[in-house]
């Protein structure tokens, strides 16, 4: 009977740490995936219908500029600070939004070439998607992270490292996610093969970026951290075939890894960032653990 009772406690703890490390729902009928064209590989594999005169024009106020007001709520900006991390690699400026201890998930994004912390916070821009990450990690209990960097190699990996550990040692039980847009991949598949940061790692996500074959050497594809990769069709930078072949290159090499690959049918470079589902790929992580 006393292990029948010390089950059924184990059992309701369990079930309530994972359901506590779920990001709940949030406009999740604005920004579910339109449509899916095809699956591939059980469903790991998806091509997403995209249309520019929809999904942009139709969705923003100012096309590119101003999401309409129903795709955002800008209450979670009373929960933003604008500070300073001081690094062993330098002083680090960044936005933080959300709990700053006992966390109960770590959100970081990363900027591509030209960017800078303040867009991975503008509530407006990319659909109103930066605002719903927000919105998704304070009603997690979590903080949400968009830092500067020196650049995209190993002085502003190092100083991404430092402000994630620091961050991480404030909420020791926190998984870190770390999405990098376009260039900032690169920061993503150093920070990867960084055995402290990879050790911390919930998952790291792709969005219209660059693949690394060097992953295969790294300390989060040992810990089979999972990825997930989102691509527009038609990006110019980053060839979607390039990313496709990266996504079965994982699989071949490691079959049942933990990585997803959504394909934005006829989209562009920076289409991921708007149409990615947060919610959705972020739970899928987290149930991967």
């Amino acid at each position: 009977m006393k292990r029948l009772l010390l089950a059924l406690v184990l059992a309701t703890v369990t079930a309530g740490t994972a359901s506590a490390q779920r990001l709940p729902s949030h406009k999740d009928n604005l920004f579910a995936y339109p449509g899916v064209l095809s699956t591939e590989a059980g469903g790991a594999y998806r091509v997403v219908d995209y249309d520019e005169m929809r999904d942009i024009n139709g969705r923003d106020e100012v096309p590119e500029r101003r999401v309409k007001s129903r795709y955002v709520s800008t209450g979670v900006r009373r929960s933003q600070a604008d500070l300073v991390a001081d690094t062993a690699a330098g002083r680090v400026r960044y936005i933080a939004v959300g709990r700053r201890q006992n966390a109960s998930i770590i959100v970081v994004y990363l900027h591509g070439q030209g960017g800078s912390r303040r867009q991975g916070v503008d509530d407006f821009t990319f659909g109103g998607n930066f605002n719903r990450i927000k919105n998704l990690a304070v009603s997690a209990g979590g903080v949400y992270l968009s830092p500067d960097f020196a650049d995209f190699g190993a002085t502003g990996a190092a100083q991404v490292a430092g402000l994630i550990n620091e961050y991480a040692a404030a909420s020791p039980r926190a998984p870190v996610f770390v999405a990098c847009g376009s260039m900032g991949g690169a920061l993503c598949w150093r920070l990867a093969k960084d055995p402290a940061v990879a050790s911390r790692l919930g998952g790291l996500l792709l969005l219209g970026s660059l693949w690394d074959d060097g992953f295969f050497s790294s300390a989060a594809y040992q810990r089979r951290v999972p990825v997930f990769l989102g691509q527009g069709s038609r990006d110019k930078v980053f060839p979607v075939e390039r990313m496709e072949g990266f996504f079965r290159s994982i699989r071949s090499r490691s079959p049942g890894y933990p990585v997803k690959m959504v394909r934005f049918e006829t989209g562009s470079h920076g289409t991921p960032i708007r149409m990615t589902d947060w919610r959705e790929t972020i739970n899928w992580m987290l149930s991967a653990r």
